[in-house]
Parts: structure tokens; sequence; C-alpha cells
């Protein structure tokens, strides 16, 4: 398998996270070219701020290994890591990151910060960004705008009963 294919793989656990009204981010974690992690965004279902996709898919991938270091695994991820994700990665150890569309507003891979090559941390990882770019940041955009439409519709319907 490729990147093109474990980004689809990431794409697919994104969709789960549409599927219920989460914002759609999705990730996977290979080892030897077969997925031991996955994850999707379930902040809003579970109230909590720390269920990114990413974090969900190194926790299972560390399980399935039997140890918190990922250091032959990479992970793909359809949008650029946040700073907390990015400090997960970072203390994974996971050496290569694979990544679809940037996140100009929290991206702290290459947009905001580069914090996964910053010298000064024990550990460095190698980015590939813009895998699938564009069917991940469609995916995104799409949500938002549906997410936009349902409140603008909601807020007429209020405002016609009052």
């Amino acid at each position: 398998m490729n990147h093109e294919d474990y980004m689809l793989a990431a794409l697919n656990e994104a969709q789960k996270a549409e599927r219920i009204r989460e914002v759609p981010i999705g990730a996977v974690v290979v080892y030897r070219d077969k997925v031991i992690g996955r994850g999707y965004n379930l902040r809003e279902q579970e109230q909590d701020p720390l269920l990114h996709a990413e974090i969900l898919a190194i926790r299972e991938a560390a399980r399935n290994l039997g140890s918190w270091r990922l250091e032959d695994c990479t992970l793909y991820v359809t949008l650029e890591p946040c700073p907390m994700c990015a400090g997960a990665i970072l203390q994974a150890r996971i050496p290569h990151l694979v990544y679809g569309a940037k996140d100009p507003k929290a991206g702290c891979v290459d947009s905001l910060y580069h914090l996964l090559q910053d010298e000064r941390f024990n550990h460095q990882t190698e980015v590939t960004a813009g895998i699938l770019q564009m069917e991940c940041r469609e995916m995104l955009q799409s949500f938002f705008r549906s997410l936009r439409s349902a409140r603008k519709h909601k807020k007429q319907t209020d405002s016609m009963t009052t």
C-alpha cells in the first residue's frame, strides 16, 4: 500500500466522525504495512477535549504494540495536527507523519509552528504534507458549510416562531 491508500483509510475514519456530527478528522497508525491504530474525533460525543483522532489512533497503536514507543510507525491524519497532537506524536516517538490538509488556524506542524522538526526536542518527526489534500479539505469544508446552513436555518425558524 502507499500513502494515498493509508490516507483513504484515515478519510474513512473521518467519515465515521461526520456521521455522528463530529468534525470529520480521521487518523490511522501504520506499522510494517498494517494499520494498528485508528481514530476519529469524539470531542463533542464524549465532551472530552482530548479525544482527537490522532490521540485515539496513537493510544490504540500503543496498546496493540504493547509499547508507548511507536518508533517504527507512520501516522496518517486528514488534517495538520494541533499543538496537543503534535506533542503526542513527539512523545510517542513516531518517526513519520503524513497529513492531508493544512490547518492555518491551529496547525503546529507547518502552519503556525514547526513543532515536529524543532531540534530543541529530543525527537523529530519527518513530515509528508498534502496527501489527498483536496479530498481532506473538501470533507471539512462541506461539514462546516452544512453546519453553518443548519444554524442559519434554525435562527430563521426561531425568529419566525417568536
